[in-house]
C-alpha cells in the first residue's frame, strides 16, 4: 500500500508505506522481537519471559508487553488461584509473525558474524 502525504515531493513509489512503517516500528521496538519469539517457544509467565530475555528489566518487560497486548500481538489471561497467576499467548494475529521473525533470524545468521 503506498500512502501520500499532501506535502511530500518524493514520487509515491518512493514514499514509505505507513502500514509497514507503523508495523515495523512495533516489532522493531525494544524487547518486542525478543518477547515476541520466546512466546512463540511457549514461555508464558512473566517470569520466565524474564528469565529468558537477558537484559530486560521487569518495567521494560511489562511496558513491551502492554504494548503487544494493545496492538493484539498477545493475550493476557488472569488464571483464579491464589496467588492469582498471569499467563501470556500469542494471539492468531501474533503467530502469524513467526515467518516474519524466522527470516530475520535467519538474516541475522547470515549477516551478523
Amino acid at each position: 500500500m503506498i500512502s501520500r502525504k499532501k506535502n511530500s515531493t518524493a514520487p509515491p513509489d518512493l514514499q514509505v508505506c505507513e502500514t509497514f512503517h507503523a508495523a515495523i516500528e512495533l516489532i522493531g521496538k525494544r524487547w518486542s522481537g525478543a518477547v515476541i519469539s520466546v512466546l512463540m517457544k511457549g514461555a508464558n509467565r512473566f517470569k520466565d519471559l524474564r528469565d529468558s530475555i537477558p537484559g530486560v528489566s521487569d518495567r521494560l518487560l511489562i511496558e513491551r508487553l502492554k504494548d503487544l497486548e494493545e496492538a493484539g500481538i498477545i493475550s493476557r489471561t488472569v488464571l483464579p488461584s491464589r496467588p492469582p497467576q498471569v499467563t501470556y499467548n500469542l494471539t492468531d494475529k501474533g503467530r502469524a509473525l513467526t515467518p516474519v521473525l524466522e527470516a530475520i533470524s535467519t538474516w541475522g545468521h547470515a549477516w551478523n558474524k
